[in-house]
């Protein structure tokens, strides 16, 4: 995201964003704001590489829950 639509920047200058290694061109460019990652998200994000006949083990879990009104996810 390089651009903050409908949005003051008293508001999205507490939103947590930032771009790491992303090539930008034709004049785009990219405003971190916020007060960057926590640990927990540091840790979370630090999966180092697998092979790839691991992808079904990593992702069984992932994908959009099954949730209902009025029950739980």
């Amino acid at each position: 995201v390089t651009k903050r639509e409908d949005a003051p920047e008293s508001q999205w200058s507490h939103w947590n964003w930032r771009s790491e290694g992303d090539l930008m061109l034709n004049g785009a460019f990219f405003t971190p704001s916020g007060g960057g990652a926590s640990s927990s998200y540091a840790k979370a994000y630090s999966l180092s590489a697998r092979p790839s006949s691991l992808v079904g083990t990593i992702t069984t879990y992932a994908g959009a829950l099954n949730c209902r009104k009025g029950s739980r996810c």
